[in-house]
């Protein structure tokens, strides 16, 4: 029951956005004046269950929630702790999720209690002000408790920094020396041409092969095959006993291993993060108390599932190569 896209991919690993609000206006992410979902849009917390369900009996192994920020989603413990059953039962080995880190003091103990073992937070710098510089609304104070709070649960953590020209670039060796200290991997990304901003991003994108050249004059970096189920690849970094990520949908499209698709809080399937094409899972979900319109949904989509995306940024491409925010996906 395995499903393969048309390349020979098998899709094992589901990312849900289960909301597009967040608590914070990333400038890289989005415009500080969004207009988000109405909540009458939105599936409910049995509608997402549902159709996760779905593609764990159809062969998803990982299971990540996503945002917006998921742990601003009304009840969304609630949603945890039933996913959490596959787990229990083994058909799920993952059920992870990544936040910006604000409401972690309050939700990590129970994350750790539902079977969550690990966690993504974004954090881009140390430095406060320019922490509420990048993200317009956020306290990098509460964030660093949630850090803390995670780690006390015992909830391993993967940092995830956006890597941006002239703001947080020169700060990446502190950040990274701070990671590794605390036990934490760290992951460095490349900005994405995905929705309009205010920014210009070809002011903020920076290649990740110049910063890895930047960061060798300092550090020993060994590649290493060490995987995690997403696009990273990973380096050991001799200095700090720390691993670093890259992941770099701009200068190495990561493309020919993809096993991932993305739902939306919506019912919508993106089988590609760079593509506008997607499924509308929402009307077989709502269309039979059974399974099968939907089971024929997903293996439709599945079987449109592109080679790759097409990311661009440069002068000459002023508009974002999808319309849409990262928010919506998730990343």
């Amino acid at each position: 029951m395995d499903m393969i896209d048309p390349f020979g991919r098998t899709i094992s690993y589901l990312r849900v956005s289960v909301t597009d609000r967040c608590d914070f206006r990333c400038t890289y992410c989005m415009a500080e004046d969004m207009t988000f979902l109405p909540k009458k849009d939105l599936l409910s917390l049995e509608e997402l269950d549902r159709l996760c369900t779905v593609f764990i009996e159809k062969g998803v192994k990982k299971l990540r929630l996503t945002g917006g920020e998921p742990l601003v989603r009304k009840n969304i413990m609630h949603l945890v702790r039933q996913l959490s059953r596959h787990l229990d039962s083994g058909a799920l080995e993952e059920l992870t999720l990544t936040t910006n880190g604000s409401q972690l003091s309050r939700f990590a103990a129970e994350l750790a209690d539902c079977g969550v073992k690990r966690i993504n937070v974004s954090l881009d710098t140390l430095d406060a002000e320019k922490f509420h510089q990048i993200t317009r609304w956020g306290n990098l104070r509460k964030v660093m408790e949630g850090i803390d709070a995670a780690q006390k649960a015992g909830l391993k953590i993967k940092l995830n920094a956006v890597a941006l020209r002239d703001f947080n670039d020169a700060e990446i060796p502190e950040l990274m020396r701070w990671a590794h200290g605390r036990g934490m991997d760290l992951t460095l990304i490349e900005t994405m041409p995905m929705g309009e901003i205010e920014a210009d991003r070809t002011d903020q994108y920076l290649p990740l092969s110049i910063l890895r050249a930047s960061l060798e004059r300092q550090f020993t970096l060994a590649d290493i095959p060490y995987k995690t189920g997403g696009p990273a690849r990973y380096a050991h970094v001799a200095e700090t006993g720390g691993r670093l990520g890259f992941i770099t949908p701009m200068t190495h499209n990561f493309c020919e291993s993809c096993n991932r698709v993305r739902l939306t809080c919506t019912g919508t399937l993106y089988m590609c993060l760079g593509q506008e094409d997607a499924a509308d899972l929402r009307a077989p979900l709502r269309a039979s108390e059974g399974n099968e319109l939907l089971d024929a949904a997903i293996d439709e989509a599945i079987g449109r599932k592109p080679k790759g995306h097409d990311f661009i940024i440069d002068r000459r491409t002023s508009r974002p190569s999808v319309s849409r925010h990262m928010s919506v996906t998730g990343g």
